[in-house]
């Protein structure tokens, strides 16, 4: 996850490219971004733990990542994160 955000803040591709390429070429049932069933908060949470424990930069909390989580937008369960999920029926992904 923390690679994916990172490849999409240096403009590595879109973010419905990046979860293209993981289903695709690494064949993950649905993308990175769309897999964000605990949320922003606790994907912060996480790189936090993880980043105290091993003081390893891959670790530390890409800027967007906390940039979303002070917005309130958790993913899935706030309606709004990677993709805007306002319609059920089809989440469209934001343009952050």
């Amino acid at each position: 996850m923390l690679d994916a955000i990172r490849a999409y803040e240096e403009g590595v591709g879109s973010i419905e490219d990046i979860d293209n390429a993981m289903k695709l070429g690494c064949g993950y049932p649905m993308g990175v971004y769309a897999a964000g069933f605990c949320g922003a908060g606790h994907d912060l949470l996480h790189t936090h733990v993880m980043y105290d424990e091993f003081k390893e930069r891959r670790f530390a909390s890409p800027p967007l990542l906390k940039r979303m989580v002070m917005a309130g937008w958790y993913g899935r369960k706030s309606g709004r994160g990677f993709y805007d999920y306002a319609d059920p029926g089809k989440a469209a992904a934001n343009r952050l």
